[in-house]
């Protein structure tokens, strides 16, 4: 590890190998070989001189790639292209005179950088299901567990610890559902020359519009591709960068949802994200232990919501058929993006997986609001008991007002059931009303929800994505 210059935290910390490698210079530049191999091949087999010895000299060479020489060419040129064209050229003297034959440099660059962003959504396709299904688990094993709701993040009417889970995940849902139209729908730029009119392949070809015409559909077919984007210009549309962005930026805002709630409620020691053994929460105050994983979402995920804004900005500015203002920031924008959401998805991965739950907090918590909740109920068996409807209602009130000034000014529980118990105008007794305090009687159909949503939503999703199951997060920190 280099420890004089700037090392990127989304590769020294947060992301994993499996993303790193799709991003690595290995995998842009053996994708480019492949790309200048599916070109020769086609080209060959429309009619054009190429020898299957060319070809197969290629191929021999895709992997060891002569780092060195492309370097010290690319200080002489100052072109990337060009300089691997020259690279490859010398570790394959007999073929070098077909490599990038009528292409620009879009056609390799462009092309990898959309071969590269599909496996990098195949990754958090993977890692997002997984999520979901985690997540899943959480929701059934807590699907009746009662627990205090919230909106305004003041008590409200109860809901159960797996129904909460539920709103969780069909946030994710909703973003794999995103992930899988762009996955379908994403296309390779092929072959279309400098403005896009394929102008050199017809040159190439003798002005056969056919065998132009079948040119890109067949470099689409030997790379996994169903087609190419049927109109372009120099590059592919940096709209498609700004829809990929978008995916990650929508998982980032599900995630720091989820990770405030965990943080939230890890603060009302209802539920905590796992705490390793050896594990320091604060180096000055030892009995601390902070929700550093879900905070490492928040703060990860903002900078993806943040991130999003460079596709969409190069999208809206580039100029006809070709700028290179684009160039850098593709750079920067697209790899960190995916880099920070897959460090992201392992962290949602390895807290739902350790999700910590007090039931016995969460039920204190929930019987010290429960007497207000209740109110309703017990009125109406007033009502059923002779009371008047209208009156008791106001007495409620008024009763209500004074256990909470017995909370918040005395700092005493809630006496409430007390209060009630000794007004004659209720004709209720202590035991009696104690019958409106199971939690259950006030979360509706909460259990019911999570089974029919685990059921009937989340089950098919996985069945359809079982070869992904299983995976666990490595955490690196």
């Amino acid at each position: 590890m280099s420890t004089d210059r700037y090392q990127s935290p989304l590769s020294e910390r947060y992301a994993s190998r499996e993303m790193q490698y799709i991003f690595s210079q290995d995998m842009k530049f053996t994708t480019w070989r492949r790309l200048w191999i599916a070109l020769a091949e086609t080209e060959k087999e429309l009619g054009l001189p190429i020898t299957q010895e060319q070809i197969d000299e290629l191929k021999a060479h895709v992997s060891d790639i002569n780092y060195d020489v492309a370097r010290e060419r690319e200080k002489q040129v100052r072109h990337d292209v060009m300089s691997h064209v020259y690279a490859y050229g010398v570790q394959c003297p007999n073929a070098k005179g077909i490599i990038h034959l009528g292409a620009t440099s879009c056609y390799v660059g462009d092309n990898t950088d959309i071969i590269v962003m599909t496996e990098a959504l195949k990754l958090v396709r993977k890692k997002l299901v997984n999520v979901i299904a985690r997540l899943g688990d959480f929701a059934e094993k807590y699907k009746a567990q009662p627990t205090l709701g919230f909106t305004h993040f003041q008590p409200a009417q109860p809901t159960t610890v797996g129904k909460r889970a539920t709103l969780w995940m069909q946030e994710f849902l909703m973003d794999l559902e995103d992930l899988e139209y762009v996955l379908g729908s994403i296309k390779l730029l092929g072959s279309k020359g400098t403005t896009g009119t394929q102008a050199s392949f017809l040159e190439l070809f003798n002005g056969d519009q056919l065998k132009v015409d079948q040119l890109d559909p067949m470099i689409a077919k030997k790379m996994g591709f169903s087609a190419c984007y049927p109109v372009s210009g120099q590059t592919y549309s940096r709209k498609v960068d700004t829809r990929v962005a978008n995916i990650l930026a929508g998982i980032a805002a599900s995630a720091h949802k989820f990770s405030n709630d965990i943080r939230l409620l890890q603060h009302l020691k209802e539920v905590e994200e796992p705490f390793e053994k050896n594990q320091i929460g604060s180096s000055a105050m030892a009995y601390k232990r902070n929700p550093m994983r879900s905070e490492r979402i928040a703060s990860l995920s903002r900078y993806v919501l943040t991130d999003a804004l460079n596709p969409a900005i190069t999208s809206a500015t580039q100029w006809f058929e070709r700028t290179l203002d684009d160039s850098a920031n593709k750079r920067l924008s697209i790899p960190e993006g995916f880099l920070a959401v897959d460090g992201i998805l392992d962290l949602c991965l390895n807290v739902a997986d350790g999700l910590v739950v007090y039931p016995k907090v969460i039920h204190k918590h929930l019987m010290a609001e429960l007497p207000f909740m209740a109110t309703e109920n017990i009125l109406m068996d007033a009502v059923k008991a002779g009371g008047d409807r209208q009156e008791l209602h106001e007495r409620i009130r008024e009763l209500s007002m004074e256990a909470g000034r017995h909370v918040k000014e005395e700092g005493l529980e809630n006496n409430l059931l007390e209060l009630i118990a000794a007004d004659d105008a209720f004709g209720l007794s202590r035991e009696e009303l104690e019958k409106a305090m199971d939690p259950s009687l006030y979360t509706g159909r909460a259990k019911e929800q999570v089974e029919a949503f685990l059921s009937q939503v989340i089950a098919p999703v996985l069945e359809g994505h079982r070869e992904l199951l299983g995976m666990k997060a490595d955490i690196q920190v």
